[in-house]
């Protein structure tokens, strides 16, 4: 399996990432890919840019060092209403959106119940294209509905490398991947493969999802960006609203 594009990685912009962009997809084109999403945190989130950095991405070539950019945003879900941290009008702008939950962010219930309400909510939008990292225990969710409704709305679902990983602080994610991967196969749900890269060198590394999605034999078919074309052609973006 070769995935073409990463869809999720941070630059210095966010305040807790360690490189440029240039050096993100410089990064990119040495490991092989066709693509890469920049999706730097939403304003939100502690420590992370003025909404300006987000309105100006008009200036940032969308070809660098051969490989295509994706310029978009990480989004934090901030209540069971599925409210995130941007307006519809710069989402309309943007290449691409993860939709998450980070726990410093949102300010909803964390019962079952509610945060699946949140990221149901969220899928509505017609500009958030992927749910990032729904694999996070401290947030628990009804994996059967969430990807139910993501199908329902086009919103692809994403296996988080990041969270997968043995020292991640995400709770019981690689149990969580595995159900929402099962039922993502059951229901033929699309999925993404995200590093969630914070480093030049995390980017295209796929070390803990891979493993996961060999041992739920998930198809190749359902991961959206095997191919650049088939990542683009999944996104909500572009697409008329």
């Amino acid at each position: 399996m070769k995935i073409e594009i990463d869809t999720h990685s941070h630059t210095l912009a966010s305040g807790h990432a360690y490189n440029t962009i240039q050096e993100m997809a410089s990064a990119a084109a040495k490991k092989g890919l066709r693509g890469l999403a920049i999706t730097d945190h939403a304003v939100q989130m502690p420590g992370t840019c003025h909404i300006y950095y987000f309105q100006n991405l008009r200036v940032v070539p969308r070809q660098m060092c051969g490989i295509e950019l994706l310029m978009g945003t990480e989004l934090n879900i901030l209540n069971e209403e599925g409210e995130v941290d941007f307006t519809q009008k710069l989402l309309e702008e943007l290449d691409i959106a993860i939709a998450s939950m980070h726990p410093q962010c949102y300010k909803g219930e964390r019962t079952r119940e509610m945060v699946t309400q949140a990221y149901v909510n969220a899928m509505q939008n017609p500009y958030v294209d992927i749910i990032g990292h729904p694999d996070d225990g401290r947030c628990p969710v009804d994996m059967e509905t969430l990807v139910r409704e993501a199908k329902k709305t086009g919103t692809l679902l994403e296996v988080n490398n990041s969270s997968l990983n043995p020292e991640s602080f995400r709770l019981d994610a690689v149990k969580n991947c595995r159900e929402m991967l099962w039922e993502c196969r059951k229901q033929e749900a699309m999925v993404v493969l995200g590093t969630d890269s914070h480093v030049d060198s995390e980017i295209a590394d796929y070390r803990y999802a891979k493993p996961v999605l060999e041992e739920v034999h998930f198809p190749e078919e359902l991961i959206a960006n095997t191919s650049l074309d088939k990542l683009k052609s999944c996104l909500k973006h572009g697409k008329k609203v």
